[in-house]
């Protein structure tokens, strides 16, 4: 709701949304000279049509964390994005439980800050 804190001039509020949140950590493991290598795994579904025939194909591995990567040590790594005060799903705490338990390093991010 746009709002005034002088003459003429407006403040718009900005609601971040969880991609933008993505975006900025990905941005941040660009320059963290401790990880060696790092990607956005996407999951979903989609539609198409194939041969005059309506397709549904899922991708993806159901739970698994939204960053994944390895570190410059050899160690993976999986970074969940969550906007504050969303909660993880059973199947994605479960993939953050195994990670960590082979030795990797997997968490949840509400922001670039979390690491």
């Amino acid at each position: 709701m746009p709002g005034t804190n002088r003459p003429g001039m407006m403040i718009y509020r900005f609601k971040m949304k969880e991609s933008d949140i993505q975006r900025q950590i990905l941005e941040y493991l660009r320059y963290d000279r401790r990880v060696a290598l790092y990607w956005r795994q996407n999951t979903g579904a989609a539609r198409y049509e194939k041969d005059g025939k309506e397709r549904f194909i899922r991708f993806g591995t159901p739970g698994i964390s939204d960053i994944l990567g390895v570190l410059q040590d050899g160690r993976f790594f999986a970074i969940e994005v969550k906007m504050p005060k969303r909660k993880l799903t059973e199947i994605q705490a479960n993939f953050i439980n195994n990670v960590n338990r082979a030795g990797g390093v997997a968490f949840v991010a509400t922001c670039v800050e979390d690491r």
